[in-house]
């Protein structure tokens, strides 16, 4: 190839620059010159390319199988032949002599000059995909470059993620330059480049942004046993501290609350009920189902199930609406529940035992029903307070 040492000048500055080995760029232009000699030749012979790695010459190698019987001259030669060139060669080996094309250094450029745009086209590719793949599971923040058809195309650094229509929670809304916080939830490659596609509705999300915002997560003094959710509307977390100085639930609430408020702005609103982790299943069962109190739990450690007596009142609170406070407390302990009312369980010869217990959680569900009503008023304000993209 002419210009050999300016080629291979631009070959080291390729290496340093795109961080592309050296040897798998030249073996791809090789290779490439290959199809490119075959192509322009019109020839079906057995050759190779060598690059010499120090001066940038090239020069096309014709290989020919020594035989006793030749059947294709362009990839045998005969023993007899094979001789008269060295006296050496025995049946079974290989010939190679020179056969490169005058006009060959013209192609060789224009070969190299594509495989080289294509190799750092693919080794951009594969860097991004490398940085990418063990960031699964990650917290990302990115700006909104367009939209097409409900999927959303994140500007994330180097390349773009992809948030589709299902893995954002109903409701939310975005528009161009908007700044958005996703979870990486996979990384594929594909002809295009590596795709990376995001959600808001993980649940890993919801524990990416608990330890944004709770320093004892982040520094391990407190840990995240379970989570168990159903985006845009409830999660239910479970976390745990082996210090008994620090108050695992306290920590993720924040002073005034201004912690787990920052969570819930974040996703437009979502309830997060947060409870603390217990080894005997017994008491993890009774503490994810809050806030609905409980008389009773029985379990069955053989079927890991487990039957929750609750006061006739707090059935309803219990199961949840659609059954969902129950849903999330069984994905997020990990046991089958089964809710029984007081009555459903001890039947009704009871009743009358305990209706002054019945009188007493009259009270305290009122109380209770109170509190709700001013959370939920504290949600509405802080919604309206905060910034949100129609």
């Amino acid at each position: 190839m002419s210009n050999g040492n300016e080629f291979m000048n631009a070959v080291y500055d390729l290496v340093k620059e795109k961080n592309i080995p050296k040897e798998v760029l030249i073996e791809a232009i090789e290779s490439a010159l290959v199809s490119a000699y075959k192509k322009n030749y019109g020839t079906s012979q057995n050759v190779r390319v060598i690059i010499d790695r120090e001066t940038g010459d090239v020069d096309v190698l014709m290989r020919r199988d020594v035989v006793e019987e030749v059947e294709d001259e362009f990839t045998e030669i005969s023993l007899e032949e094979a001789l008269e060139i060295d006296s050496r060669y025995m049946v079974g080996d290989v010939v190679e002599y020179q056969v490169t094309p005058r006009d060959f250094g013209r192609i060789a450029a224009q070969t190299a000059k594509q495989v080289v745009v294509q190799r750092i086209r693919e080794a951009e590719r594969g860097m991004v995909y490398d940085s990418y793949i063990d960031r699964q599971g990650e917290l990302i923040t990115g700006v909104v470059q367009r939209i097409s058809n409900d999927t959303i195309f994140v500007n994330i650094g180097n390349t773009e993620g992809i948030l589709v229509a299902s893995e954002r929670t109903k409701g939310e809304k975005y528009r161009i330059n908007d700044r958005i916080k996703a979870y990486i939830m996979d990384v594929r490659k594909s002809t295009r480049g590596p795709q990376i596609f995001l959600s808001r509705t993980h649940p890993g999300f919801v524990e990416r942004l608990f330890e944004l915002e709770v320093p004892e997560i982040e520094d391990g003094i407190v840990e995240i046993k379970s989570i168990a959710r159903e985006a845009g509307s409830r999660t239910k977390i479970a976390v745990y501290t082996e210090d008994e100085n620090v108050d695992p639930v306290g920590a993720c609430v924040g002073t005034g609350g201004s912690r787990v408020r920052n969570i819930v702005d974040e996703l437009f609103g979502e309830k997060i009920d947060i409870t603390t982790w217990d080894e005997d299943p017994r008491i993890l069962i009774k503490n994810v189902l809050s806030p609905a109190k409980v008389e009773e739990v029985i379990t069955d450690e053989d079927e890991k199930s487990a039957t929750v007596v609750v006061p006739d009142y707090q059935l309803s609170l219990a199961i949840g609406k659609e059954g969902q406070n129950v849903r999330l407390a069984a994905k997020l302990c990990g046991w089958k529940i089964d809710i029984k009312s007081h009555t459903q369980y001890f039947g009704d010869d009871e009743i009358d035992e305990y209706e002054d217990d019945f009188e007493e959680y009259d009270d305290e569900i009122v109380e209770y029903d109170d509190e709700i009503v001013e959370y939920d008023d504290d949600v509405k304000e802080y919604e309206e307070e905060g910034d949100r993209v129609e």
